[in-house]
């Protein structure tokens, strides 16, 4: 099932004035998108909330400001995201997703959320993730939070996300563990990497549902570069009332134009310097990173370290959502103590592979002015070839024969 019928690559980026919780992004999405509120509503009763609660996207005001605030209650009981909240192992919560009518996709999703918190609080309390106790999503209201997110992440797919910095907050909350500092150990620990503002206003301004949501979308602070079109606009309130602003959570949605980056084209970028390990043993470990599935280029750039020493600049460039395991992966195969990483955006031109009938791969590439250029796989040259001129002839004969192989298929 999908909402977004025309396919189109949307970019959504998140304006996080007042803060951001689970209920606060559905408002948001759902005042861009109104259509959706029936299915997400229907996807949080597939997950098991019970026909009894209220559950309702509602219009609503704050400071000035026009957006809709969501109401997801049972009787007599308010909504609030104070911590006071029953618990549930965390095997026990997805044994009850896995088993109820909620659609694959969303689903997916779902569980994806959910695990991410569950790995957190699991590592902010040192047990083992199956068993960790959830007490954000222990609740009803909470899981039905994460659901619905879920489900209008998936049905606004295919989509990029970014955000504003965050609001700090400040102060300290009463939890299941007593009292605590803002922000939560849990959502300090999803939110590491993200970029922070002290905004004067103190409170829990991002709840681990928040944060949750945060971490399995957003890649960037700023929009794709190239050209997006505005589509579209939403702003969702919270339960609190902050001093001086909205508690608001805006989402503008753009639709990404054919200048603009697909999908997949926010890459981390991960630095380090080596000066201590052996030639050879470097030149393995950096092999080895260059055959790892999610690593896109891997530059090694001679340097003068401290003392005078001759080093290497390492650069690894990787896909966004690999950071970590590709971090992990620098600490395996080199002698690095640490490394320096940023998140960036790249244009890359629409490309394809055809492989000619002698076996060699060539690269056809659209240029801006509409033309196709030709690059020959060289590591099929050199399997095919012998001696400079060989591999010429061959390299040149087969870019001619993808070209006119292109012009044909187009003609």
């Amino acid at each position: 099932m999908t909402f977004n019928e025309t396919q189109t690559p949307h970019h959504i980026h998140l304006d996080v004035l007042g803060g951001i919780a689970g209920d606060m992004f559905i408002a948001a999405i759902l005042d861009a998108r109104p259509d959706l509120a029936e299915p997400c509503i229907a996807a949080m009763r597939a997950a098991g909330l019970p026909d009894a609660w209220v559950v309702k996207a509602t219009a609503a005001t704050d400071t000035g400001m026009t957006g809709h605030r969501m109401q997801i209650e049972n009787t007599g009981y308010s909504h609030s995201h104070d911590h006071a909240h029953s618990h549930q192992h965390y095997s026990d919560i997805r044994k009850q997703l896995e088993n109820s009518d909620l659609e694959d996709p969303f689903l997916a999703r779902a569980l994806q959320l959910i695990k991410l918190i569950a790995e957190t609080e699991a590592q902010v309390h040192g047990v083992d993730v199956e068993t960790v106790a959830l007490h954000e999503v222990g609740d009803l209201d909470s899981l039905a939070d994460m659901v619905g997110a879920a489900f209008l992440i998936e049905a606004m797919s295919p989509c990029t996300w970014s955000a504003s910095p965050l609001p700090i907050g400040g102060g300290f909350i009463r939890a299941a563990h007593g009292r605590m500092p803002v922000p939560a150990p849990a959502t300090q620990l999803l939110l590491e990497g993200f970029n922070f503002v002290d905004d004067g206003v103190i409170g829990e301004r991002i709840t681990p549902t928040g944060a949750a949501i945060l971490k399995h979308l957003v890649s960037s602070d700023n929009l794709p570069a190239g050209r997006n079109r505005s589509i579209g606009t939403g702003q969702g309130f919270g339960t609190r009332t902050l001093k001086g602003m909205a508690n608001m959570l805006r989402v503008r949605i753009y639709e990404l134009t054919s200048n603009a980056p697909s999908s997949d084209q926010q890459v981390s970028v991960l630095e380090f310097l080596i000066d201590d390990q052996t030639p050879e043993d470097l030149a393995t470990g950096l092999e080895n990173l260059r055959a790892h599935p999610d690593i896109l280029e891997v530059l090694q750039i001679p340097a003068v370290a401290k003392k005078g020493r001759m080093g290497h600049v390492v650069q690894v460039i990787t896909k966004f959502p690999a950071k970590d395991a590709v971090a992990e992966a620098c600490f395996i195969e080199t002698t690095t103590l640490g490394l320096r990483w940023r998140t960036e955006s790249r244009l890359v031109l629409d490309r394809s592979l055809v492989t000619t009938k002698q076996g060699i791969g060539v690269k056809l590439a659209k240029r801006p002015d509409g033309s196709i250029s030709a690059k020959a796989e060289a590591d099929d040259i050199a399997k095919a070839g012998v001696g400079q001129y060989e591999r010429g002839q061959l390299r040149h004969r087969a870019q001619t024969d993808a070209l006119n192989k292109e012009t044909d298929d187009r003609s």
